[in-house]
């Protein structure tokens, strides 16, 4: 089965044939993913390294926090990617939310309300388990809210910013 996967801006092609391999853009992978029962921890073997990753739904995204950094991930079966291309599709326009993937404290906020920002760019910075954890933009936009400051305490799904479309001028 073919998948196409955008993370963080980035495009993918996954093809899944055998039960622990994966080929992703034509490299293949062993793999091992078990779903964890706690709070959407998973564990990856992924040629022999052992990750652990936080991995929730949201709209139509799934946001994986591994390694200190939040992914924004789009998956696609084959038939859904070329239909959202034939129509011309994008979910990089509208307004957005970033919320927390856990809860946490407030390290930093480097952004303001009227900030141009680009997909990747660094928004909040969250700390939870004694971990610093960078949220960034999910996309190209503008800062409409920021909802936080430094030293809050926020709880999980808490809307931190949102982003919105740059306005026109007159």
């Amino acid at each position: 089965m073919k998948y196409y996967t955008k993370v963080n801006n980035e495009e993918y092609e996954i093809e899944i044939d055998h039960e622990n391999e994966i080929m992703v853009n034509g490299e293949t992978y062993r793999i091992d993913f078990q779903q964890l029962a706690e709070g959407g921890l998973a564990s990856l073997l992924i040629n022999n390294l052992s990750l652990e990753a936080v991995v929730e739904a949201r709209d139509e995204n799934w946001e994986v926090l591994m390694l200190g950094k939040l992914y924004t991930v789009k998956v696609q079966d084959e038939r859904t990617y070329r239909l959202s291309l034939a129509r011309g599709l994008s979910a990089d326009s509208g307004e957005g939310d970033v919320k927390a993937p856990m809860p946490g404290i407030i390290i930093a906020v480097p952004v303001a309300v009227g900030d141009e920002v680009k997909q990747g760019d660094k928004l909040v910075i969250l700390e939870s388990m004694k971990m610093e954890n960078e949220l960034r933009a999910p996309r190209d936009g503008v800062i409409l809210q920021v909802k936080v400051n430094t030293g809050a305490s926020v709880e999980k799904d808490q809307v931190l910013v949102i982003i919105g479309e740059q306005e026109a001028e007159e």
